[in-house]
C-alpha cells in the first residue's frame, strides 16, 4: 500500500513537468491554454506535498503501532 501512495506521488510531480513544458511552449501562440496548464501545475505540486505529508504521517503511524506491540 505504501509504495502506491510513493508512486501517485511522483505521478503529480510527473503532470506539473507536463504542465510547464506545455506553459513555456504555448505562452506567445495560446496564452488561454497557458493559464489553463498553469492551474494544473500549481494543483498538480500542491497534491503532490499533500500526498508526500499524508504518506509520512501513515508511515509514523505504522511504524509506531508496530513499535508498541
Amino acid at each position: 500500500m505504501i509504495k502506491i501512495l510513493k508512486y501517485t506521488e511522483y505521478l503529480y510531480i510527473g503532470v506539473a513537468f507536463f504542465s510547464l513544458y506545455r506553459i513555456y511552449t504555448d505562452w506567445n501562440t495560446d496564452r488561454n491554454n497557458a493559464y489553463l496548464f498553469i492551474f494544473f501545475a500549481i494543483v498538480s505540486i500542491g497534491m503532490f506535498l499533500f500526498r508526500r505529508n499524508y504518506r509520512r504521517k501513515f508511515e509514523q503511524h505504522q511504524q509506531n503501532n508496530n513499535q508498541g506491540n
